[in-house]
């Protein structure tokens, strides 16, 4: 609605910074806070990003709740599997079925990202959608393919 174009990077500042360089994108972050002003720091930077709320307060001589309100938070879901090894999950026919099948449901209402911990035998199955039963249901029915094909 606001004319912003959404990109999707791997997951870490690295791969975010990256793909910002390389489409020339000055604004990026993560779901987990990091905020990247690539014509201020190549990195996620906390201050930064207050600054940076601080200053468009300022532009726009609004409280933060007002600026608040031209946000609209999706419900999110996120389970995480135990695995006992990480095949590539495009290798998984169940799996994948399951993610193309709440994909196509959820269509532009949401979103869904499943990955492997980088740290844990973990499968992290993350949906984002229109209403948390929608939301919840999705992500269920995920998980549940992931643990039969490699759960522990």
């Amino acid at each position: 609605r606001m004319g912003i174009e959404h990109l999707d990077a791997k997951v870490g500042d690295r791969n975010v910074l990256k793909l910002m360089i390389e489409r020339d994108v000055k604004l990026g972050g993560e779901q987990s806070g990091h905020i990247i002003f690539r014509d201020l720091h190549t990195t996620g930077d906390g201050i930064i990003s207050a600054l940076q709320c601080l200053a468009a307060m300022k532009r726009r001589r609004a409280k933060l709740s007002e600026l608040a309100k031209l946000v609209k938070i999706a419900p999110q879901e996120l389970i995480n599997v135990k695995v006992k090894s990480r095949p590539p999950l495009n290798r998984i026919p169940a799996v994948t079925k399951a993610i193309d099948k709440v994909e196509k449901e959820l269509g532009d209402r949401g979103r869904v990202l499943v990955r492997y911990s980088g740290t844990e035998l973990l499968c992290r199955v993350m949906v984002e959608g229109p209403t948390a039963s929608v939301t919840n249901k999705s992500a269920e029915y995920i998980a549940r393919a992931v643990k039969k094909a490699i759960g522990t």
